[in-house]
C-alpha cells in the first residue's frame, strides 16, 4: 500500500533539500536500524554458543565437520555482502538493508555512530550467547535456544518492513559535499580491485577485517569444544562466549568516538595486537581453562571493540559516497570470508594437531595482521585529508 505523500521521507518525495546529515537529525531512524542490528546479532549469538556443542555432543561430529557450518555461514555472508553492495545502485538501500546508518550520519562523527550501531549488534550477540547457555543447561541443546531465534527473526523482519525508510537521499547529500575527480563512475570491477589490492590503505583495512573475523570464526568453532574438553561446564562456556561479545559491544561507543578524535590507524593496529594477546593467554593458560577463557575473552572483546567499527569507518572515509556502498560490500566480502577461513584453519588444525595449536595459530596470524596494518595503512580521517594526499593507487573518480 502506498503511503500518503505527507508521510514520506525526502528520499521518497524527491525533496532532497530538506535532508540533514547527522545523528541528532536522524535519531529515530538510527535507533530503528540499531534495533534491527540487535536482532541480527542475536541470531549470531545463538549460533556461537549452541551450534558447536550440538555438533559435538548430539551428533558426535569432529572439529572439521563442525567447522563446515561456519564455513558455509562465512562464505554465504561474504558473497551476500559483496552482491548487496553492488546492487544498491539498482535497488533501494531499504530493499537490501546495507550501508544505511553510514548514509544518515555523514563524515564528522562516523566512528561514534558506527560504534553505537555495532554495539547494538554485538550486545545482541552477548545477551543471546548468555541466554542460550542457560536455556541449553536447563532445557537441553535443542529446541529451546532455537525458539529464541524465531522471535528475533519475526521482530527484525517486522521492523525492517514497516518502520525503516530508505536513505539514498542522504548519501547523495554527502556526495555533493565531497569533490570527486572527473571521469566516469568506476565499475564494480575497478572498485573491487582498489579495495582488495591497488589501494594500499584499503587493502590493509581489508586484510585486517579478514583476520579479525578469521580469529573470530576459529574461536567460534574451537573454543567451546576446547573449554569443555578441559572441564568447563556448558554454563561456563556460555559465560566466556558472552563476555567476548559483551566487551566488544560495551567498548565500541567509546572506541568509535576515539577513532573520530585520534584517527583510524591507531585503534586498528592496537586492537589487532590486543586480540593476539587474548588468544595467546587462552593457549598458554589452558590448564586453568575457565580463568584463561575469561581473561582471553576479555582481551579479545576489548581488541575487537577497537577494530570493528574503525575498519568500517576507514573504508567509508576513503570511498567517495558515489561508490561507497560497493566499496563496503567488497570490504565486507573479505571481512566475512574470514569466518570461513578461520573455521577451516581451526577445524583442520584441530584434527591434525590439537585444539590448542589452532588457537595459537590464530594468535600468530592476528599479530601479523596488526603489523601489516601498521606498515601499509595511511590515515583516512578526516576524509578530505586523505583526498588531498598524493595517491598511492590506480586513479579512480
Amino acid at each position: 500500500m502506498t503511503r500518503p505523500a505527507h508521510t514520506r521521507w525526502p528520499a521518497e518525495t524527491g525533496d532532497e533539500a530538506s535532508v540533514r546529515l547527522g545523528l541528532r537529525a536522524n535519531l529515530s531512524q538510527f535507533i530503528l536500524l540499531a534495533a534491527v542490528n540487535f536482532f541480527v546479532g542475536g541470531m549470531v549469538g545463538l549460533e556461537r554458543t549452541v551450534t558447536p556443542l550440538v555438533g559435538a555432543e548430539q551428533f558426535h561430529l569432529g572439529e572439521v565437520a563442525i567447522a563446515a557450518f561456519v564455513v558455509a555461514f562465512g562464505f554465504t555472508k561474504a558473497i551476500t555482502n559483496a552482491v548487496g553492495g553492488a546492487l544498491t545502485a539498482r535497488y533501494t538501500r531499504k530493499a537490501i538493508l546495507v550501508n544505511m546508518k553510514i548514509d544518515l550520519i555523514g563524515p564528522g562523527r562516523r566512528g561514534f555512530a558506527l560504534g553505537i550501531n555495532e554495539t547494538a549488534g554485538y550486545l545482541g550477540v552477548a545477551v543471546t550467547a548468555l541466554a542460550t547457555g542457560y536455556l541449553a543447561a536447563w532445557f537441553g541443546l535443542r529446541p529451546a535456544p532455537e525458539l529464541l531465534g524465531v522471535g528475533y527473526v519475526i521482530a527484525g523482519l517486522a521492523l525492517s518492513a514497516l518502520a525503516v525508510r530508505d536513505t539514498a537521499a542522504w548519501a547523495r547529500a554527502e556526495a555533493r559535499q565531497r569533490p570527486r575527480q572527473a571521469g566516469p563512475h568506476p565499475s564494480f570491477r575497478d572498485i573491487a580491485l582498489r579495495v582488495s589490492w591497488t589501494d594500499r590503505t584499503l587493502a590493509a583495512v581489508s586484510q585486517a577485517g579478514l583476520v579479525n573475523n578469521l580469529n573470530d570464526g576459529l574461536v567460534w568453532v574451537v573454543l567451546p569444544v576446547l573449554l569443555v574438553d578441559h572441564g568447563v561446564s556448558v554454563t561456563g562456556v556460555g559465560y566466556i562466549k558472552a563476555l567476548y561479545p559483551f566487551m566488544w559491544a560495551a567498548g565500541m561507543i567509546g572506541t568509535g568516538h576515539l577513532a573520530d578524535r585520534i584517527g583510524r590507524k591507531p585503534p586498528i593496529v592496537s586492537g589487532m595486537l590486543i586480540q593476539a594477546a587474548g588468544l595467546a593467554i587462552i593457549t598458554m593458560g589452558i590448564s586453568h581453562a575457565l580463568a584463561a577463557g575469561l581473561a582471553g575473552a576479555f582481551l579479545l572483546g576489548a581488541g575487537t571493540s577497537l577494530v570493528y567499527p574503525t575498519l568500517l569507518a576507514a573504508v567509508s572515509d576513503a570511498a567517495h559516497p558515489d561508490w561507497r556502498a560497493a566499496a563496503l560490500g567488497v570490504y565486507r566480502f573479505w571481512r566475512d570470508s574470514g569466518y570461513a577461513i578461520g573455521a577451516l584453519i581451526g577445524g583442520i588444525t584441530a584434527a591434525l594437531a590439537s585444539l590448542d595449536t589452532a588457537v595459537a595459530i590464530a594468535a600468530i596470524l592476528t599479530a601479523i595482521s596488526g603489523l601489516l596494518a601498521w606498515a601499509f595503512m595511511h590515515e583516512t580521517h578526516p576524509p578530505l585529508a586523505r583526498e588531498a594526499t598524493p595517491a598511492d593507487r590506480d586513479p579512480l573518480p
